[in-house]
């Protein structure tokens, strides 16, 4: 019941929820509510919970009637099948309908960044490679060019790290990584062999390598020639320790992982002549990503990745976002966001593109979030998609890329790629990602083989059960101890502290090298 005719003690609001903007018609419940609570409403008021609402679902601040959009981030998740005040929002009386927003005027223009002056300007010790880009690793990289070959080239890579590295005799080099998959050899068309032939080159180039190890089998499609001439294809020069083994050529298994083992036995005392030298935080390119969210992730870790990631753009940096099935439902925000309107219509093109893909095998966008999502209270992709937008911060939209493509330019860019984990990831570190940033409301442990993954959480509970998985936690924005924007802060200085090499992420530590990539036709802009 609601009431600010009579005085009462109820506790403030913030105490069991959080109201995220203003606008919004509903409060996010912060720790388990029972059926008769009162709690006082910042603008005045009391307000009865009218059922019991787990952590990261909602209820109404008001009555919504029926038709009236529901709004959480001051924007539509749904519509009303007729809500009271105080009442559990659910899929019972909440519909996922949202409007769909497709205008966007042709003199769209969003002012660049207000950038920080160069003199002030953050910085990290990085690995100046002779191309000038920088890397936050130095790896010897073995590359599979197919699943014929990723046999060979995981055995070189644990056999090296047992027999021939040892950090305290080459100690500018992170280690000796493969990246078997299970794709290549005939493959099904062009276009898959195009998005494996510029993913794996892309690694081989990656700023985090420092010398590569080529290998196939021989009589595949997506052979050594075939990667060769993609790295030749390059702007710049490939400039770095390389050599390349033919397993049929050479003679089978064993002989290829002794050829390997006697390349990075030669190939280690190079790698160790870089060193870390001071650079401008402006050389970072930083991947976000996000994978087993809850409710809070939208509130707090992702909202507060996005000022960290907002804080790096600003210094002149680059910030890669991807998981476009998220970016379903809340696309016109993105598109408004655009540095300009050609660049907002290839974000529609984006977006449309993968609802198209996605409807060939039955799928449909609405029905990304997973049983998971939704038990954590993410009820439908728009919650989802609006949530997890947060994480690419506040500033404009200066180019789309394909999966796995290099963005031309600093700044904040949107890469085509799927949710799923295995897949984005590696796309973000193909495109040029030399640290990730991976929020987390349920807990997960995924790594990347040459750049580090540092975890946000979204919560302390999870933080504290998988400290050992995860580095930082937003939870504190939940607790009310911490603002978004000092948590954006933290996250920020710890990104430049791992980017450094002075900590090792915990996927680092635990040595996860997760590596698969999208093959699929991915020509969408």
């Amino acid at each position: 019941m609601s009431s600010s005719s009579y005085i009462t003690q109820a506790p403030p609001i913030s105490d069991y929820a959080i109201i995220v903007d203003p606008r919004d018609n509903l409060a996010v419940v912060k720790r388990e509510t029972q059926p008769g609570l009162e709690v006082a409403l910042p603008t005045g008021g009391v307000i009865q919970i009218n059922h019991t609402v787990p952590p990261g679902h909602r209820f109404a601040t008001r009555d919504i009637p029926a038709g009236e959009f529901v709004l959480q981030y001051g924007q539509p998740i749904g519509t009303s099948l007729g809500i009271k005040e105080g009442d559990y929002i659910s899929h019972d009386n909440m519909s996922n309908d949202v409007p769909l927003v497709r205008d966007l005027p042709e003199d769209l223009y969003t002012p660049p960044p207000d950038y920080v002056p160069v003199s002030e300007r953050a910085t990290f010790m990085g690995f100046r490679r002779p191309d000038g880009r920088v890397g936050t690793r130095n790896y010897v990289l073995i590359v599979p060019t197919s699943m014929c070959a990723s046999h060979e080239a995981q055995q070189i890579s644990m056999m090296s790290e047992f027999l021939h590295y040892k950090r305290e005799k080459y100690e500018n080099v992170d280690g000796v990584v493969a990246i078997p998959h299970n794709k290549g050899c005939g493959c099904q068309d062009g276009s898959t062999i195009e998005v494996m032939l510029r993913t794996l080159s892309n690694y081989a180039d990656h700023p985090n390598v420092g010398g590569v190890i080529l290998m196939d089998l021989g009589c595949e499609k997506t052979n050594l020639a075939k990667v060769e001439q993609y790295l030749l294809k390059r702007d710049k020069k490939f400039d770095k320790p390389v050599a390349k083994i033919g397993i049929q050529e050479i003679g089978g298994t064993q002989a290829a992982i002794e050829q390997g083992l006697k390349e990075v036995e030669g190939m280690l005392p190079i790698v160790n002549r870089a060193v870390r030298e001071e650079v401008p935080v402006s050389e970072l390119v930083m991947g976000v990503k996000c994978g087993g969210s809850d409710g809070f992730s939208g509130i707090s870790a992702n909202p507060s990745l996005g000022r960290a990631a907002d804080m790096l753009v600003r210094q002149g940096g680059t910030v890669l976002i991807t998981e476009v099935p998220e970016f379903c439902g809340a696309e016109h925000i993105l598109a408004h966001r655009a540095k300009d309107a050609e660049t907002g219509r290839t974000i529609y093109r984006m977006v449309d593109w993968y609802k198209e893909y996605a409807s060939k095998f039955g799928a449909v966008l609405n029905q990304n979030p997973s049983p998971g999502n939704i038990a954590g209270g993410l009820l439908n992709i728009t919650i989802k998609s609006l949530g997890a937008m947060a994480k690419a911060g506040t500033t404009r939209v200066e180019g789309v890329v394909e999966y796995a493509e290099t963005p031309k330019s600093h700044g904040l860019h949107l890469m085509q790629g799927p949710g799923y984990d295995q897949e984005s990831t590696p796309g973000l570190v193909a495109a040029g990602a030399t640290v990730v940033v991976f929020t987390t409301g349920r807990g997960t442990t995924i790594g990347n083989a040459i750049a580090p993954v540092i975890k946000l959480a979204s919560n302390n509970s999870v933080f504290q059960r998988m400290s050992r998985d995860l580095d930082l936690s937003a939870g504190n924005v939940i607790d009310g101890t911490e603002t978004i924007d000092e948590v954006g802060v933290r996250v920020f200085e710890h990104v430049r502290r791992v980017a450094s090499g002075e900590v090792q992420a915990k996927a680092e530590e635990h040595k996860h090298r997760e590596f698969q990539f999208w093959a699929e036709q991915t020509v969408s802009l």
